[in-house]
Parts: C-alpha cells; structure tokens; sequence
C-alpha cells in the first residue's frame, strides 16, 4: 500500500477526520476522480499566435518579430475554455509563462524580441536661448554614462547536464559593453535548469546557456500532492508515465489502481494534483 499523510489546516473535527479518511480510501481504491482520460487537444500554433500578440502590445514590438522556441514534441496543450493568461514569470523577458484555469494548466515559453536601437543623443553644442559658444569652448558632445547591469555568473565550472542550483551562482555588476538583453539578471532565473554546456566560472550566463530541466522522469516513482487548496493535504506515490519539466503537465499511473491521472511538475520527483 502506498503512504498516506491527511492533515487539516483548522483543528481537528471528527467531521473532518471522516471526510479525509473517506477520500483517501476511494482515492487508493478507485483512482483520482479527475484524471483527464480523452484530453482534448489545443493547437499550438494558436497558442503560439496569441502569445507574440501579447509580447508585441506589451513590449511595442511586431509580432512577426517575436520568436517562440518550439515545445518538447511531447507537450501537448489542451484547448482552454477560458481566456489565457500570460505573463513573464521571472525578471528576464525571455521567459512567457501561459496558463489556463479550466482545465488547470500552464507552459513555460522561451521568447526573443529584437534588440531596439540606441537613442541618438541630441547636440547639445549651443544653448536654448541662441547665444554664441565661448571662443575655445570644445563642440563635442559630453560623453554618456557607462551602461550598469547585473549579470549572472557561475562561482565555479558547471559541467554540461548539470542541474544548477542558488548556491553555484552569483549576481555581478558589469559595466560598459553593449546591451545584450539574452543575459540573465537574476538567479532565479536558471534555477530548475541545466546547463546545455560548459559554463566557466565568472561567464556572464545567457538565455541560451540554459534550458529546463527534467525534474520528473519516466519509469520513476514521484510524490503526488492533492487537496492543498481545500484545507486538507494527501499524499500519494505514482509512476510517472513521461518525463517533465518545472510547470509542465505530465501523466501518472496510480500503482494500486492502476488508473492513470494528470498533475503538474512543481519540483524535483514532486508533481501537484489537478484541481
């Protein structure tokens, strides 16, 4: 039998007791009520549409600007009976996180723009009010201010497949150069992801430096948690049936009835229940 944990968020009743007791024999027994056995398929390329609408009225860029790498060919999206939401989860907008609320799911996107080009500076040789420049007086313009960004850089060599966790980066300041919006200015944004190559210690990381990991793999047991958001939590062992990444939607088999079910991948052999 698999392990089992209920816990209530008030104190306990033994109404309460009952109720979890109950769900937890029928979930064991006959399998969780809301697996999704015949998803119906979304496009893609609707989905994809939609999100560079969202990137070119957000950024003030052309859609056909916007570039989406292409999914895993074993995501697949399902049509959504409400409006999507679409945002950029992490400081870098490299990032597009779409999700839908019936049926509950989300997908991680990665997007590039164009680079906008610099702002000319203006002349500034002669004043407003048309007096002359004192003789001797240089013409040139004053030089501009060094561009400061923060950048991410590893402490150490992170070998290629690695999973990149906090503590193997840092945030630098760099100074002058050009504007490279491709680097990342937070770690929080490579964490869940593994290196797609070498990266040595101090390289200044870029969007392409990294890609989600797979943090549930098929053949694996993971944890399963259902009922967070109802004041009661169960826990439960499954198969994972594919691999998945952070946010993306996988399908599980439950060991002991055998029936198979959907969650979300939250972390590291941890996927969380559809609601």
């Amino acid at each position: 039998m698999s392990n089992m944990s209920v816990k209530t968020s008030t104190p306990a009743l033994k109404g309460m007791q009952i109720l979890c007791l109950t769900m937890a024999t029928w979930f064991m027994g006959w399998g969780v009520g809301f697996a999704q056995t015949s998803p119906q398929m979304g496009s893609q390329a609707s989905l994809f549409n939609q999100v560079k609408s969202w990137m070119a009225e957000t950024h003030k860029v052309k859609s056909e600007e916007v570039t989406i790498a292409p999914l895993d060919p074993r995501v697949q999206i399902q049509a959504c009976s409400k409006s999507l939401t679409v945002d950029h989860p992490f400081s870098s907008k490299d990032t597009v996180r779409v999700r839908c609320v019936d049926p509950a799911w989300q997908v991680y996107l990665q997007v590039s723009m164009p680079v906008p080009p610099p702002v000319a500076m203006p002349n500034s040789t002669a004043s407003n009010s048309g007096k002359p420049l004192i003789s001797g007086a240089s013409n040139a313009p004053a030089a501009a201010a060094p561009i400061v960004k923060t950048v991410v850089v590893p402490k150490r060599l992170i070998q290629r497949g690695t999973v990149i966790e906090a503590e193997m980066l840092e945030e630098v300041s760099k100074t002058g150069g050009n504007v490279d919006n491709s680097m990342l200015q937070s770690i929080k944004d490579a964490l869940a992801a593994e290196a797609v190559r070498d990266l040595s210690a101090g390289q200044a990381l870029r969007s392409s430096d990294i890609r989600r990991a797979i943090l549930v793999k098929q053949g694996q047991l993971v944890t399963m948690n259902v009922g967070e958001k109802s004041g009661f939590l169960i826990t439960v062992r499954v198969e994972a049936l594919q691999d998945g990444r952070m946010g993306e939607q996988v399908r599980l088999k439950n060991t002991e009835s055998g029936r198979q079910i959907s969650g979300v991948v939250v972390g590291p052999n941890l996927v969380r229940g559809l609601q």
